[in-house]
């Protein structure tokens, strides 16, 4: 396997309620459990980390498919929202994708998010593995 890009972040302390920094200091902050779950919410949580990387990453997809059939992107963008929902005795993650694109027709949106979601990295690793559901949004 040829590496093209590798990201390297350590977390330290008490988990969710530690610190995490990536090796190239870009990302250092500290982690507090939500409010949901008791927490003060001071620091950053996984689920925000996550949902801000998978936003971009899902966004930057999108761009480069819409550039490819010279979709308009102007105004484009993506939110994502990552939810923890029950499992058994546990917790598993939901994600939501809502995708902007406001000078495309919203037939034409729905089909290039969903090309997108087949090639966009953080939806193949979580594919199988976590309910995504995409929207499109209004401009």
């Amino acid at each position: 396997m040829t590496l093209l890009y590798t990201a390297e972040a350590l977390a330290t302390g008490d988990g969710r309620s530690g610190h995490t920094r990536t090796s190239d200091g870009k990302i250092d902050v500290d982690l507090s459990m939500p409010k949901a779950f008791g927490g003060d919410e001071v620091g950053a949580n996984p689920e925000q980390l996550l949902a801000a990387g998978y936003a971009a990453c899902f966004h930057g997809t999108l761009r480069l498919i819409c550039g490819k059939v010279g979709a308009d992107i102007e105004g484009s963008a993506v939110g994502a929202r990552v939810s923890l929902t029950p499992d058994g005795d546990g917790l598993k993650l939901a994600v939501e994708l809502e995708v902007v694109l406001p000078h495309v027709p919203l037939g034409q949106a729905r089909e290039l998010a969903e090309a997108t979601h087949r090639q966009c990295p953080f939806s193949k690793a979580t594919r199988g593995n976590i309910d995504v559901e995409i929207i499109i949004g209004e401009p």
